[in-house]
């Protein structure tokens, strides 16, 4: 349920943004506004804004088949830590891209994809050897999280394109810690998982 009103909001957020610009100026993540004016609420809003109808979609999507696995994980520890994870896990996935862009007024950040990796690694983190389907090839879940973490620290590194890869290798890896903080005994099972690909 709380998967659905995160989509909901964010569709609805991103949607109202697309035709409204005023709007999506001022929830997009634009350092010097951070920095110069104090506006720390873009470390959270950035991520209910997208750049068009694909970015949104995709995103979603993702939250979609990966959310409802990590709201029940979470349930059990209080019915307020699954929407606290997802927002802190906005605001640590795009840290490192704000203190790298924090004087920098042509940069732009938006999207909820930091968010979203954190949500697919807490998943993968939980099922290590379910297929999941990228781009319909079927992959086992662990083989795409170690890509996924070699390519984005790879493509951040040369900087090409406008995809945050930062904030998907921070958000993929705060998914994992804060799985592990909420529950000590993750690591073990996650090993007894990894070790028997066939149970």
């Amino acid at each position: 349920m709380q998967t659905w009103i995160l989509i909901g909001l964010t569709v609805i957020v991103s949607w109202i943004a697309f035709e409204r610009p005023r709007l999506m100026d001022r929830l997009t993540l634009w350092p010097p506004a951070i920095a110069r004016k104090h506006e720390y609420d873009r470390l959270v809003t950035y991520g209910f804004v997208h750049a068009d109808w694909m970015h949104l979609l995709f995103n979603m999507m993702t939250l979609f088949f990966f959310g409802p696995l990590s709201e029940r994980f979470y349930a059990s520890m209080g019915p307020l830590v699954y929407p606290l994870f997802y927002l802190s896990a906005m605001v640590v996935a795009i840290l490192p891209t704000y203190l790298r862009h924090r004087n920098d007024a042509m940069y732009r950040s938006l999207g909820a994809s930091g968010a979203v990796a954190a949500v697919l690694f807490t998943f993968i983190l939980l099922n290590p050897w379910e297929i999941i389907y990228v781009f319909v090839l079927p992959c086992p879940a662990i083989i795409f999280g170690v890509v996924y973490l070699g390519y984005s620290a790879w493509a951040d590194r040369q900087g090409h394109g406008n995809v945050n890869h930062a904030a998907h290798f921070w958000g993929a890896l705060y998914g994992v810690a804060f799985a592990i903080i909420a529950e000590p005994r993750l690591p073990a099972v996650f090993l007894e998982r990894l070790l028997s690909p066939g149970a």
